[in-house]
């Protein structure tokens, strides 16, 4: 049971976290627009493996970040976030094509720079290892490492839902398909407005 709690929690962590429409997922699912349903498969495990390493910092240094520091990257996570729903607005004014398959460029590549810009995911993993260590899981190898596999899992698992949802998306909700720059713009404003919040409390 040690070792399967660590797991449970990384991957619910995750999955749970990330199940909201958000800057990740949503990209997932416009890739797979743009490029195909295996280019959103890749953005999806681009994506999942810089998850592990945010996992393994926020667990790694679960007893020694201190609030100041979090306070710093939610600070940057401000000003990175509103650059980039400035970036989606300008996208979103670009006539949509559904014909956008043959564009280049390596998927996971994508998901590995886009990911490694949640500068929330660090602290939101610490939290989670801090709360699973309430509920008796060990920060301590090998089960820090299990709660990290289990959060990459849990993280690639449902990126892969959203990039395979996308297809539906496309032909039962074209009003989304069209705009989905307008919203990955409006939640990287919403995200940039609470890391803003956050960082002055």
């Amino acid at each position: 049971m040690n070792y399967i709690l660590p797991f449970i929690i990384g991957f619910v962590a995750a999955f749970l976290g990330l199940i909201a429409p958000s800057m990740l997922n949503m990209t997932a699912a416009k890739t797979t627009l743009d490029k195909g349903k295996k280019a959103g498969i890749q953005f999806a495990a681009g994506a999942a493996s810089i998850v592990f390493i945010q996992a393994f910092i926020a667990v790694y240094f679960a007893n020694k970040i201190t609030p100041e520091i979090i306070k710093t990257l939610q600070k940057a996570a401000f000003f990175v976030l509103l650059g980039l729903a400035i970036f989606f607005f300008t996208q979103a004014r670009k006539k949509f094509k559904a014909e956008g398959k043959n564009k280049k460029g390596s998927s996971f590549i994508t998901g590995m720079g886009m990911s490694s810009l949640n500068m929330l995911a660090i602290p939101f993993y610490l939290g989670m290892a801090k709360v699973g260590e309430g509920y008796g899981m060990l920060l301590e190898i090998p089960y820090s490492i299990i709660y990290v596999v289990g959060a990459v899992l849990g993280a690639f698992s449902l990126f892969s839902i959203y990039a395979s949802f996308a297809e539906i998306i496309a032909k039962k909700a074209q009003f989304i398909a069209k705009n989905i720059n307008y919203i990955l713009a409006g939640l990287f404003i919403i995200l940039a407005i609470t890391s803003g919040v956050k960082s002055i409390m």
